[in-house]
């Protein structure tokens, strides 16, 4: 069940990736040529940073990866404690998100270049989150967890479905992941490209 746990951290951490390249792309895009962003394509983002990684994703890792790992050894004490400090972080991180977001669309002044290093702040956390997971936290559990522990992890996990690759077409990730890459414009989605 090892596998099977990993595997599915791992896609989950792929599917934020993917929302996190394309937020950043997005911004960088209207940094660059000057035009307003789709805001709805924003706003899908921010609700599923919300609802997937936020709601179901970061509080399966407290609970069934980093408390279980702090019962089997003190080689991961430094780790899970820097992991948990990002967690609660990355609420704030979100929250900022929003803020700026909500400015930028109402066009306050400075509203790209506020929601530009929102987004800025929270993309190099989740980038430096997702790799100290998987270079430390999950090579320790590797190491440390039972078969039990991983069967445990593996069901918890598994009834997130993933966002990207759930089989079921009215499971609501699947389709707001869907739907951002219907609204995104290439390179990130297949959506019409600005100005269309």
């Amino acid at each position: 069940m090892f596998n099977t746990a990993i595997n599915i951290i791992q896609e989950e951490h792929r599917s934020l990736a993917a929302i996190v390249h394309g937020l950043k792309y997005l911004v960088n895009d209207a940094r660059s040529n000057g035009a307003r962003a789709n805001f709805k394509v924003l706003r899908a983002m921010l609700h599923y940073i919300d609802n997937f990684p936020e709601r179901l994703h970061h509080p399966k890792e407290d609970v069934y990866v980093f408390a279980r790992l702090l019962t089997r050894t003190h080689e991961a004490d430094e780790v899970v404690e820097e992991l948990t400090r990002q967690h609660q972080e990355g609420g704030q991180l979100v929250t900022a998100l929003h803020t700026q977001l909500d400015a930028y669309e109402a066009g306050e002044p400075g509203g790209l270049a506020a929601f530009g290093e929102a987004v800025d702040a929270f993309t190099e956390a989740m980038w430096q989150h997702m790799a100290l997971e998987e270079k430390v936290l999950l090579p320790l559990a590797q190491k440390h967890l039972t078969d039990a522990d991983w069967v445990e992890i593996a069901e918890a996990f598994g009834e997130n479905g993933d966002p990207r690759f759930s089989a079921d077409a009215e499971d609501e990730f699947s389709a707001l992941f869907s739907r951002i890459v219907t609204l995104a414009p290439p390179p990130i989605g297949v959506g019409p490209s600005p100005g269309n």
